[in-house]
């Protein structure tokens, strides 16, 4: 059997690790060959491929991104683009693809094999956990050490000028990663998607933090809005899957606290920094995990399927269930969070 391979969406630690896992058990185990196709889905639609075997995923456990590429395209967008990956596909003898990403990357590979019998096995994968169906994905965790540590390293420039700083970490529709760091930093807010926010609240909190002589940390997700204003944009452009660009949220909010506090404000975006780097030990566990039985699934022609992570178990559960709605803060968990606020 031929295994195609490909990892879609934004680049995340442990996309590597997947990859290692699935070659390695699948020549030593299955003697299956592997074909990568590069940058997400556009590796298929345009047959750009790259030979995968044990010594091209050799030494590639701790590092970040992705060897193969990655890239945002929908095939559902281009002309004839179910036609040319089935055709790319067959040209190839590709037997079965398994795809890596996250809801829009899986949301191609259900669709794919539900409406056009393409036998795919998906792999869930973004920082910011918001997949349904599995507890934890992996390159979370890694996210939130490096959205952790950089609020540790932001306390001492804080309380060292007396100012109100302002952490802006990546979340698009879910706060995990600002909920998580934020509650790991001490932070004396943290702003979600999941729930509007009161810019006059806020700033409560950080007149409040000034007054027991600290100064005060605000983790705000990308995606978090005011309950009297909008999202905030970097500009009107979108990708092919209608996502917006992301990015400004938190500069606004450090002009509405130093305008209605007179505290001077600063903000930090840590972007794509959450993304890169090497992969912590658990998102190297757990992609690994995943990897394996991603083969599995592929040996058992477990077609439709993504492997999940339910307690410490490794499940499987259809992608088109998976990737039917986001997983979002739990209103408890948030709640546990605001007794620390102010």
């Amino acid at each position: 059997m031929r295994v195609g391979v490909l990892t879609g969406g934004g680049d995340c630690p442990g996309l590597n690790a997947v990859m290692r896992a699935v070659v390695r058990k699948g020549v030593q185990e299955y003697d299956y060959e592997f074909l990568g196709f590069r940058d997400g889905w556009r590796g298929p639609l345009e047959g750009d491929t790259v030979r995968l075997d044990i010594p091209a995923v050799r030494g590639t456990l701790p590092r970040g991104g992705t060897i193969l590429g990655s890239s945002r395209t929908n095939p559902f967008k281009e002309e004839n683009g179910v036609r040319r990956i089935q055709d790319n596909l067959a040209k190839f003898e590709v037997d079965a693809l398994i795809a890596i990403g996250g809801e829009d990357t899986l949301g191609v590979a259900a669709r794919l094999t539900d409406e056009f019998g393409v036998k795919c096995i998906g792999v869930p994968k973004t920082i910011d956990n918001d997949l349904s169906a599995t507890d934890y994905t992996f390159g979370f965790d890694t996210a939130v050490n490096v959205a952790t540590e950089a609020i540790d390293r932001l306390h001492t420039t804080a309380e060292s000028h007396m100012r109100v700083l302002v952490v802006e970490v990546m979340g698009r529709h879910a706060g995990w990663i600002a909920l998580h760091s934020g509650l790991a930093g001490g932070a004396n807010c943290i702003l979600i998607p999941e729930r509007r926010f009161d810019v006059d609240e806020v700033c409560g909190y950080v007149q409040s933090r000034f007054k027991a002589s600290y100064a005060p940390i605000v983790v705000i997700a990308e995606g978090a809005m005011p309950k009297d204003g909008d999202m905030v944009l970097k500009d009107d452009s979108h990708d092919s899957f209608g996502h917006v660009r992301l990015s400004g949220v938190g500069e606004w909010l450090a002009k509405e606290i130093e305008k209605r506090t007179g505290k001077e404000a600063r903000t930090t975006v840590l972007g794509h920094t959450q993304r890169g780097g090497t992969p912590t030990p658990f998102d190297r566990w757990l992609a690994t995990r995943f990897g394996l039985h991603a083969i599995d699934a592929v040996r058992d022609e477990d077609w439709g399927k993504m492997v999940a992570l339910e307690g410490t178990r490794i499940v499987r559960v259809p992608i088109s269930e998976a990737t039917a709605q986001l997983k979002t803060v739990d209103p408890e968990l948030y709640e546990e969070a605001s007794v620390f606020f102010g």
